[in-house]
C-alpha cells in the first residue's frame, strides 16, 4: 500500500502552469503522455458514494483507493496496486482488489461506470540534495462514451513524494494559487466525470440529534454509527496491517449488540433476534484474532522487562502465540467472504435507516422514553461489584467488566438526547472498564504462559507471570476507586 498526500486544485480556462522551480527545489519537467482509465462499479455507485474508487489504468493493472481523510486542505488516501499481469483478463477486477470494497458491494456485480482519456504533463521537483519532494500533476480529461468525448475538464494535484516532508507541499500550492490555479477542491476525477450521481450519500449516514429527538432519531444514530464504523473498518481487517482496524470492528459488534439490549423495550423482538445472531457469529470471528492480538502485543510488551539472556527463548514462545493469531485470521478472512457476512452487513444496513420500533412509541420524546433505559444496565453492574465484594475471585471482577461495559455503551446511546451529564457518566464508566479490563488481560496472560510455558521455555514464562501477576494485583487495588468514582449519585443522569 501506498500513501498519497495531496492537494485538488480546480483551473479556470486559459491557465497556464508557472515555472514552479525555487532556491530549495529544482524543476524537472516530463514528456507528456496519454492515460486512459476505466473505473468500476456497482449499478448504484456503491463505491465512489463510500468514498473509494476501483480503477483499471493500461499498462498499470488495477487501484483501489480507500476513503480519505483530511489534514487542513492535505487529501490522504490509501492506494492498492494490483500490477498487471501479462495475457490476463483486464475485464474483471482481480479478486483481491474486489475484496477491498466487498463491504460496500455486498455480492453485487460490477461493471465499468466511467472511461476517462487524460493528456497528462508533470513536473517533478526535488530538494537540494536532489531527493523527490513533490510532484505536480497537470490533467486534461476527457470523459469519454463509447468513442465521443462527452465532457472535458481540468485539475492539478499536487503530490507529495513518499518520504517528503509535509511542509514541502504548501509553497508549491501557493505558487499555483497566485498564479491563478484554485481554489482548493479536492474533487476526485471520477466524481467530477460522474456528476451528481456520485454526491449522493454512502448507504448508511450518522446524523446529528439534539435534545429533542424522538426515540426512533435515537435508536437509528445509535446503530448507523457502529454500522459506519465496521465498514469503515473492513478493508484494514482484510489488509492486516494494523491491528486497530480488528479492534474497531469488533468494538462495533460489540456496541451495535449492546444497543440492541439497551433498546429492547423499544424494538420489535421478532426483528432484533435476527440481528443479534448475526453479530455474534461475527463478533465471535473478531474476538478470535483481537483476543490473540491483544494477548501477543501485551506480552511483547513484557520483553523488554527481561534480561537480555532470556529474551531469544521469549521470542520463541512467542511464536506460539503468533500461530494462534495467524490460524485465527484465516478463519476470519474465510468468513468475510462468504454470502453469510454480506447478508449480516445487508441486514445491519437496514437496520441502521429504518430500525423496527413500534409506530406508537417512535414519534415520542426520547428523552421521556429512554430515561429507564439505563436503570437495567445500571442495577445489573451494582450487583456485579457486590459480588466481587462478597466474593473477589477473577471470574466476578471480569463479569462486573462485562456489566461496566455495557452501561458505559448504554449510556454513550442516549448521550445525544441528555447531553453532558450522560458523557460524564459514561466516561466515569470507561474508566471502570479500563481498570477491570487490565485485570481480565493480565489474568488471561498468566493463564496463557502457565499453559504454554514447558520446557525450554518454562523459566522465562515464569519471569513473565510474575509480571502479569503483580500487574493484575495493581489493577484489584485501582478498581474500588474507579467504582467509586462512578457510583456517584449525581453521575446518575437517568434518574
Amino acid at each position: 500500500m501506498s500513501l498519497e498526500r495531496e492537494v485538488k486544485l480546480h483551473v479556470p480556462p486559459g491557465f497556464a502552469l508557472p515555472d514552479l522551480s525555487a532556491e530549495d527545489l529544482s524543476s524537472s519537467v516530463g514528456e507528456p503522455r496519454k492515460v486512459f482509465a476505466v473505473y468500476h462499479d456497482t449499478e448504484d455507485l456503491a463505491i465512489v458514494r463510500w468514498g473509494c474508487s476501483l480503477r483499471h489504468r493500461e499498462g498499470e493493472g488495477w487501484t483501489v483507493k480507500l476513503p480519505a481523510s483530511a489534514d487542513g486542505e492535505v487529501l490522504i488516501r490509501g492506494e492498492h496496486v494490483f500490477p498487471a499481469v501479462e495475457g490476463a483478463e483486464t475485464r474483471r477486477p482481480p479478486e483481491e482488489a474486489l475484496d477491498l470494497v466487498r463491504a460496500y458491494v455486498r455480492g453485487r456485480p460490477v461493471a465499468p461506470v466511467a472511461r476517462l482519456q487524460t493528456l497528462r504533463r508533470t513536473v517533478e521537483l526535488a530538494d537540494l540534495l536532489g531527493r523527490p519532494a513533490v510532484v505536480v500533476t497537470d490533467d486534461e480529461v476527457s470523459v469519454m462514451r463509447g468513442s465521443r468525448v462527452a465532457s472535458r475538464f481540468r485539475e492539478i494535484e499536487v503530490e507529495l513524494a513518499p518520504g517528503a516532508a509535509d511542509e514541502m507541499l504548501q509553497p508549491v500550492v501557493d505558487l499555483l494559487l497566485e498564479a491563478g490555479a484554485g481554489p482548493v477542491d479536492n474533487v476526485p476525477k471520477l466524481r467530477r466525470a460522474l456528476g451528481a450521481r456520485a454526491d449522493a450519500p454512502p448507504d448508511v449516514l450518522v446524523p446529528e440529534l439534539g435534545e429533542e429527538a424522538v426515540v426512533v432519531e435515537v435508536v437509528r444514530r445509535a446503530l448507523a454509527a457502529s454500522v459506519v464504523r465496521l465498514l469503515r473498518h473492513d478493508a484494514g481487517v482484510r489488509l492486516g496491517g494494523d491491528p486497530e482496524d480488528v479492534h474497531q470492528a469488533r468494538v462495533a459488534t460489540r456496541r451495535l449488540r449492546s444497543d440492541l439490549r439497551t433498546f429492547r423495550d423499544v424494538l420489535e423482538p421478532e426483528w432484533a433476534g435476527p440481528l443479534r445472531d448475526g453479530l455474534r457469529w461475527l463478533g465471535g470471528e473478531l474476538g478470535a484474532v483481537r483476543d490473540a492480538e491483544v494477548l501477543r502485543d501485551r506480552l511483547r510488551g513484557r520483553e523488554a522487562l527481561l534480561p537480555a539472556e532470556d529474551r531469544p527463548a521469549a521470542e520463541d514462545l512467542f511464536g506460539g502465540l503468533e500461530r494462534r493469531r495467524d490460524e485465527a485470521r484465516a478463519r476470519l478472512l474465510d468468513a468475510m467472504r462468504t454470502a453469510r457476512y454480506d447478508e449480516v452487513l445487508e441486514a445491519l444496513i437496514g437496520a441502521a435507516n429504518d430500525p423496527r420500533v413500534p409506530e406508537d412509541v417512535a414519534g415520542r420524546p426520547a428523552a421521556e422514553v429512554l430515561r429507564p433505559a439505563l436503570e437495567g444496565p445500571w442495577k445489573h453492574l451494582a450487583g456485579a461489584i457486590a459480588s466481587v465484594l462478597d466474593d473477589p475471585r477473577d471470574e466476578n471482577l471480569h463479569a462486573a467488566r462485562i456489566r461496566a461495559k455495557r452501561v458505559r455503551y448504554a449510556a454513550e446511546a442516549v448521550a445525544p438526547v441528555f447531553g453532558k451529564r450522560a458523557r460524564a457518566f459514561a466516561l466515569a464508566a470507561a474508566g471502570l472498564q479500563d481498570v477491570l479490563g487490565e485485570h481480565q488481560d493480565a489474568v488471561v496472560a498468566g493463564a496463557w504462559l502457565r499453559e504454554a510455558g514447558a520446557g525450554a521455555h518454562t523459566f522465562v514464562a515464569g519471569e513473565l507471570a510474575a509480571l502479569e501477576t503483580q500487574a493484575a494485583r495493581e489493577a484489584r487495588e485501582a478498581w474500588p476507586p474507579a467504582w467509586k468514582a462512578l457510583s456517584r449519585k449525581r453521575l446518575r443522569f437517568w434518574s
